[in-house]
């Protein structure tokens, strides 16, 4: 493997690391870290830091005076979020709001969404779909009188295989679909980094007379989304990983426009679910607007919104086509180096089945992870028991990260 390769690649396609904190490096030859774990926690914006004290200096500036003052007032706060969060996912502004975290969003679209009939009642999700989206439907189809053994479905890879054959899917569905309420797997798959099919699944999921959802955790900034386009009914994301708004960040929600004025939809409402105008009224009764904002209940966490508001402004900046095309790049150059040296990498090999994140077998993957780190400054996430996720996040990752991760596995036989 050639070092200066890599360098030689990062002078022609430099990404925009100078807009990010890097960890130090714990010793060794280099001053920063490897950081190859975006896919669990994104770096911190520079910018962030100023821009939480702005918020900070507000409200002890102005008080509860806030609220309707100064350059960014919080009862109207989460607008600013909006249309960046729309523009990230390909959607409409009236469709999108940023509020609470994933799986209370999730748990929040289900109230609409899940609505089990006579014998349509059942919910697929992937095999390997994340513990809490796991966690969250098996509630659901409990809190709705249901034995979630029977009521989930869980579709695997083929024996042999490790991802899931979209043709497989649509075969499901056309065949059990009249048994299903539900269809909600995650875009991009967090221990495979499988880059699902959203639009032909979303299209076989609706012909069979379901209603079809999306965990758009580590697809949100990873990868361009046209929700809106491709009729999903809803989705939500996190924005801790690829967008980078600190740790357990506010989420996001999409809701469908042709579901924006289905007043036959239920929904758990709060403060936040009526019209603006009227909020203070105190009306006993909600007027919720037909836009998504419906579905928020509770006031906005200022403090939180920052962070998000910051990160939005990046992409904005930068362009999901353009960090797609870097994206491409980088995490084909690592793969190349994988298979230099050996590595058996699960995730799929056509880039467009795939987003930045490379998923390896390796024995003992937790020990591999913390060597990687202590001895090499190489940081990466490891998922018991055999996968090590290696992710070179295009804002800020750099060629020269890949050819570390790629050296320090070597020197340990990963």
């Amino acid at each position: 493997m050639d070092e200066h390769e890599a360098r030689r690649r990062d002078e022609a396609d430099p990404g925009h690391r100078e807009m990010f904190h890097v960890p130090p490096a714990d010793g060794g030859n280099y001053p920063e870290a490897a950081y190859l774990a975006g896919n669990s926690l994104g770096l911190a914006p520079r910018a962030t830091r100023d821009e939480l004290l702005a918020d900070l200096d507000a409200w002890a500036q102005r008080g509860v005076e806030g609220h309707v003052t100064g350059e960014r007032p919080w009862l109207p706060y989460h607008e600013l979020l909006t249309a960046p969060a729309a523009r990230l996912v390909g959607a409409e502004p009236a469709e999108t709001v940023v509020m609470n975290s994933l799986t209370v969003n999730l748990h929040l679209l289900m109230v609409s969404f899940y609505r089990p009939t006579g014998a349509r009642y059942r919910i697929v999700i992937e095999d390997h779909a994340f513990p809490s989206d796991s966690y969250a439907v098996r509630s659901q189809t409990r809190f709705h009188g249901y034995d979630p053994d029977e009521a989930l479905v869980r579709l695997r890879p083929r024996a042999g295989e490790d991802t899931l054959r979209t043709a497989d899917v649509v075969d499901y569905l056309a065949k059990e679909g009249e048994r299903v309420a539900l269809v909600l797997f995650g875009g991009v798959n967090y221990l495979t980094g499988e880059l699902l099919d959203v639009p032909a699944i979303t299209a076989a999921g609706h012909a069979a007379g379901a209603v079809v959802g999306w965990d758009m955790a580590h697809a949100a900034g990873n990868v361009p989304l046209r929700l809106h386009d491709w009729d999903v009914d809803f989705a939500a994301w996190c924005s801790y990983k690829y967008l980078n708004a600190g740790p357990g960040a506010l989420a996001g929600a999409f809701i469908h426009q042709r579901h924006l004025a289905d007043d036959r939809l239920p929904r758990l409402e709060g403060w936040w679910s009526t019209e603006p105008a009227t909020r203070f009224e105190m009306a006993p009764v909600s007027r919720p607007p037909a836009s998504a904002d419906a579905w928020q209940i509770s006031n906005p966490p200022i403090f939180s919104m920052g962070p998000v508001r910051t990160s939005l402004e990046v992409f904005d900046t930068v362009g999901m086509a353009a960090l797609r095309e870097r994206s491409l790049r980088l995490t084909g150059y690592l793969e190349q180096l994988l298979d230099d040296i050996g590595a058996t990498v699960v995730t799929p090999r056509e880039p467009e089945r795939r987003g930045c994140q490379l998923s390896l077998r390796v024995s003992n993957a937790a020990k591999l992870s913390h060597r990687l780190r202590t001895e090499h400054s190489v940081i990466a996430d490891a998922r018991e028991p055999d996968i090590l996720r290696l992710a070179p996040v295009p804002l800020y990752n750099s060629y020269h990260d890949c050819w570390r991760a790629a050296a320090a596995l070597a020197d340990l036989g990963w």
